[in-house]
């Protein structure tokens, strides 16, 4: 039994292409994209750089395992490769067949541990220059 193509009509097909169109454009607002607008594209985790093409290993991982949870500041997403992603889970899948309520192991590597340190707003350190002047002679006049 042979099938038939039978060829689409032209509402049918502008009908498609507009599905198709709608679906790109849902997918560019998507999460994924606004999380690799909001971070630098380094994995979390291991601290590799992507770019280019491979931009495309680098993913977006809920840190409280809802997907449905995407708050506009990022606050619940961490960009991840896909081999630190997939062992993310794997460790969560793991110690929910252990019976364990433990989070996973803090990772290795923070690639923006000291990155408070290296900002310094000149308005606040003048700031603390002067409430500590200003402590040193409160202490010389109560004596």
């Amino acid at each position: 039994m042979t099938t038939r193509k039978t060829s689409l009509n032209p509402e049918e097909k502008a009908q498609i292409l507009k599905k198709l169109v709608d679906d790109a454009a849902a997918r560019r607002g998507g999460y994924r994209e606004r999380a690799l607008l909001l971070f630098p594209h380094i994995c979390g985790r291991c601290g590799r750089e992507f770019s280019g093409r491979r931009l495309q290993q680098l993913t977006v991982h809920h840190k409280d395992g809802n997907h449905n949870n995407n708050p506009a500041d990022g606050s619940n997403w961490e960009l991840l490769c896909i081999y630190c992603h997939d062992s993310e889970h794997e460790v969560r899948t793991e110690s929910c067949f252990a019976g364990a309520k433990e989070e996973p192991p803090a990772p290795l590597f923070s690639p923006f541990e000291n990155l408070d340190s290296l900002i310094k707003i000149p308005d606040e350190e003048s700031g603390a220059e002067e409430n500590a002047e200003e402590k040193k002679k409160d202490e010389g006049n109560n004596e």
